[in-house]
Parts: C-alpha cells; structure tokens; sequence
C-alpha cells in the first residue's frame, strides 16, 4: 500500500478539518483508525515519523545473512548515535542488529533526561513498534482488573473482564491470535487459532512441572499474534522468526498488515507522517479540544487541524508528554493534570532475570523451522491460596532449542573434525525469563525538563522511576522458582542469571494517565475520556490502573475499539 506524502498531507488544498483525528500510528493508534473510519468518520492519522510502507519498506526481510554488509552486527557509528538500544545487555538480544538500527527513533535528534535509570524504546515510523513487538497476546481477567481494590493499592479500575471480554473477541478475530485453550480463569481463553506447537523437550517439561505441582502450574505454547491460518491479504506464518524486519507475508499483525489497509480501504482515512504533535488544542468555555496543533518535522512550518474528537495514541510517555504541553493556560501541568495524577504511576514489567539448563535423552530428536514463539508459564503466585511476602505475581517466557554451529566444541577447535561437529546439532537448553507485575507507585514519574530540548527545539521528559521492595521480593522469587521447576522436570547444569533490571527495558511502559472511578485520583474515565476535556480519548499504555504480569498489547488494542464504539455513539447523541 503505497501512501504518497503529496497525497495525504493536503497542504496544497489547506484542508484542515475532521471528524477524528488520531495521534500516533501504533498498535493503538491503528486500531483507533480503522474502528473509527469504519464507522463512517474522517480520520486524520497524525505520525511524528516517517512513512514505512508495507512489503516495500521491509528492505532487509528477504536478504541472506551473508548479504548483510555487517553481516548483522551494528557498526560502531550506529552504537554511537543510538546508545540507548545500544546499552550492552541490548546488544545480545534482536533489537541491536544491523537490519533494525534505522526502526529505532535517532537518540541525537530526541533526548531524554534519566533521573534514574530508564530505558526508553522509541520507534518514530509509521506503524510505530507494532513492527517490532515480541506478539504475546494475553487477556487481563477480574484478578488483575480487581487487584488494586483488594490490595488497597492506587485506585480501582473502573472496568471489570466482563465489560473488556466482547472486545478481546473483536481484536482477536481481526488480528488472528493462534494460542491453545487451557481453561483458566486467571488467564482467560480467547478466540484462537490453532497453536504452534511445543517442540518434543517442551513437551516433556510442562507434563513433568504440571505432574508434580499436580496441576497448580502450566506450560503451554505461547498466545502469539502470528496466524496459523491465512486471513484476507495476509499468509500465515513461514516459521522464519524474522518478525522485526517486518513480514513480507503478514503473517503477524501490524499497522502495516492489518488495521492500516482497512482503514485506507473505506477511503475515509488521511495519514500524515513527520506531524510532531506539540498540543492538543482546548476551548475553556466549550471544555472541549478543538483540534490539535502539528510541527511539520521537515520543515518546521506549523499547522493547526480541526475535529471533533481527538484519540491520543502516541504511546504512553508521549501520550502523557502531549497532554502536559496541552491548556497550559487553563491548567499549568497540562490537560488533564487536575488530578494530579498526569505523569505519575509509571509502570513496566520488570524482568532480564530467569534461568537456563540442558536436558538429556533427546540427542535423535528435532524441530521444524524457526518458531516466532516460545512457551508461557502463567502466574501461579499469590492466586489458590498460595501466598508470598509480597502484592501480585509474575509468568515465564522462554524456549527449547539445540545448539547450532555457532557454539564452542573444546575438544575440536581447528580442521576436519571440527566442521564435522558443527555439522550436527548441540545439546538441547531450556531457558525461560520471568516478567513480573511492577505496582502503580504514585512516585514513579515523568516531568518536562524545559531546560533540555530536542532537535525541533520541544522540552524533553526527565525519567524519574524505579523498582520498590515489592519488586525486588518478588525478584528473589521468580528466579527461585524457576530453578525449582528446571529440578523438578529433569533440567540439569542449571545456571541463573539478573541481569540488573531498570525500568522502560521491559518496553511495556504503562500508566501515566491512569483509568479511574474519581476525576480527583485519576485522568481518565471508564471510557477513556480524559475528565477534563471529554472529546478526548487516551487509549495507548497511559490509559493502565495496574500492570498484571501480561504483554498488556492486546488490552490496548481491546480498550481502543470500546472506546472508539463508544465515541461514536457519542458523537450521534451529541454529548461530546
């Protein structure tokens, strides 16, 4: 799908007014444009960054590993201007890698200041990190939805499962989630295609840990956002786990694949790239936004873009940085900072912690392909009557595999017999990482630091978060608890790891404009509404009352399209 800049942007008509428009083009921000245009309104799509087209733009998906210039590694100069993704322990993972470098925001050109440790993973392209997400699709249930009121912990959830399962129904069927039903009421089941598959060591594992746990603890293939089965325009997955270079296929869901091709299908969407949205424009005596305005990244030319509803997608920190840069006037912190609560409660899923081991007595056994999936063992902490010194719980992702020809054969270093070893597969490891639910702590914050700017000359977030005791309890469990596992399912020469978690490197960064119950302890309603201008809609990560233990991608997605439903019956009644 080819998007033209000449064609989208209307600079040369001076069009400037819609129904809606949409701020950011993320997972969220997608879902907000496609709902909203099928329903009948004109959207304007507004992205920071530049235009990354479907197929054409995955420059590198169907390249070699020997056709790689730096045969993947980044180069000196791409660390140097990128030393946030760049920090050592990204560097063994996917997103530090030659072919990505250039998905990632240039750090130059948009700083932050780090009170306290914090990385942030930013992606200023069309599509935003939807093309670069790991896919884990997990409902939230009634425990995670109910939590804060029992624990006495920041505020409610104005919502319970039961408003949030028809639209979990609604994104799944669309997005195409391929996961197994285990029937459990803490993790809910979904609407599902049919799973990938555990490969033979996994197998053997989860029967091994639900046999002597007797039935307390389950592992089970992942619930992943990779279709096992075509849907229209898109092929299901090739098992190449190259998912980060983007899908030539499809095969998982994305802006690019999904929510973008049919909100362009009903011709009632215009997307704008390099539209830096510096505020959202707001009538004191109507107490609605009016629009919002828009620095051209280009050329530095400015623009005002009217609606009548505004969703504000530009993921969590940005989202809560667009509204504190918003009806200063009426409000010095920003709109919806009448709370008090603007910026505060940041969250994240703590994790960079688990443990791996080897398992013997499969030598004569493989695995099909590169599997864009690994295994998932849901929360078992503090639910059935287990009970910890501490608020919540946490899960494990991780995988089995053999050894390839990268590892180290000591005893045949050189000649023949070396590269006759590295013709057969290693040992089979087992590794799994834990996540765990970080609390909505009031002094976990962003400000504006208005004596750092960025390179359009905007004031830039000071990070001011970290983990409390809870955490750091919780931490001494997960990785307790997984060697305990590993004993318990055979896994021998098991080794732990920690590496030293901070928050924003688990990139589920949550909260800063909290769901509530009460316009004086939240920024948002059950509906999404920012409380003080209620044409607004926050539905990205900023919109969290607590974290779970859950990739929390598939709640924002289900959130966006009930409140997107909700807007538009709105807007007919004449109430916003």
């Amino acid at each position: 799908m080819a998007i033209e800049a000449a064609n989208i942007n209307n600079k040369a008509t001076g069009h400037n007014t819609y129904d809606a428009i949409v701020i950011g083009s993320g997972i969220s921000g997608g879902w907000a444009a496609k709902e909203l245009t099928e329903k009948g309104l004109k959207v304007l799509m507004l992205e920071r960054g530049r235009n990354y087209e479907h197929i054409k733009g995955y420059v590198t998906a169907n390249k070699a590993p020997w056709e790689f210039q730096h045969r993947g590694q980044p180069t000196l100069k791409q660390k140097t201007d990128n030393p946030v993704i760049s920090r050592p322990w990204a560097m063994y993972g996917t997103a530090a890698q030659e072919p990505l470098m250039d998905s990632w925001v240039n750090e130059k050109d948009s700083p932050y200041v780090e009170k306290k440790p914090f990385t942030w993973w930013r992606s200023y392209q069309l599509g935003g990190r939807s093309t670069l997400w790991g896919r884990q699709s997990y409902r939230l249930s009634d425990l995670d939805f109910e939590a804060n009121a029992k624990d006495g912990i920041a505020v409610d959830w104005p919502i319970r499962y039961a408003d949030m399962a028809p639209w979990y129904d609604h994104v799944e069927k669309f997005i195409g989630v391929s996961g197994s039903k285990e029937g459990l009421a803490h993790l809910p089941d979904g609407h599902f295609m049919p799973p990938m598959e555990l490969n033979c060591v996994e197998k053997d594992v989860a029967s091994r840990i639900k046999s002597f746990y007797k039935e307390q603890r389950h592992m089970f293939i992942g619930r992943v956002a990779n279709i096992t089965q075509p849907l229209p325009g898109r092929t299901n997955c090739q098992y190449r786990n190259r998912c980060w270079e983007g899908c030539p296929f499809g095969a998982y869901f994305s802006t690019q694949s999904s929510t973008l091709p049919a909100a362009m299908a009903t011709g009632n969407l215009t997307v704008r790239p390099f539209s830096i949205v510096t505020q959202i424009l707001y009538d004191k005596n109507t107490k609605k936004a009016t629009g919002v305005e828009v620095l051209d990244a280009e050329t530095n030319k400015t623009y005002v873009f009217n609606s009548r509803i505004v969703f504000l997608n530009a993921s969590s920190l940005n989202s809560a940085w667009v509204l504190m840069n918003s009806a200063t006037d009426v409000w010095p912190e920003g709109l919806g900072s009448s709370s008090g609560e603007l910026g505060h409660n940041i969250m994240d899923h703590h994790y960079m912690l688990g443990a791996q081991g080897t398992i013997e007595g499969y030598e004569d056994k493989y695995y099909f392909g590169r599997r864009a999936n690994g295994f998932y063992i849901p929360r078992f902490a503090n639910i059935n009557g287990d009970k910890r010194d501490f608020l919540r719980g946490y899960g494990f992702q991780g995988s089995a595999s053999r050894e390839g020809w990268s590892r180290n054969v000591a005893e045949m270093n050189i000649g023949g017999g070396f590269k006759d070893a590295l013709s057969e597969p290693g040992a089979w490891h087992i590794g799994a990482t834990g996540f765990g639910e970080i609390l909505p702590y009031h002094d976990n914050k962003m400000t504006l630091d208005k004596t750092v700017k960025d390179k359009w000359g905007l004031p830039v977030l000071a990070m001011d978060a970290g983990l409390k005791e809870n955490e750091l309890k919780m931490r001494k469990d997960i990785v307790k608890e997984i060697v305990a596992m590993y004993d318990a399912a055979g896994v021998k020469n098991v080794t732990t790891w920690d590496d030293n978690y901070a928050i924003g490197q688990g990139i589920h960064e949550m909260g800063t404009a909290r769901m509530g119950r009460d316009p004086k302890t939240s920024v948002l309603n059950g509906h999404n509404q920012v409380w003080d201008a209620l044409n607004v809609f926050v539905t990205d990560g900023a919109c969290m009352t607590s974290s779970a233990c859950q990739n929390p991608s598939l709640t924002y997605m289900a959130l966006t399209a009930r409140a997107a439903s909700f807007a538009v019956e709105e807007l007919k009644k004449g109430n916003i």
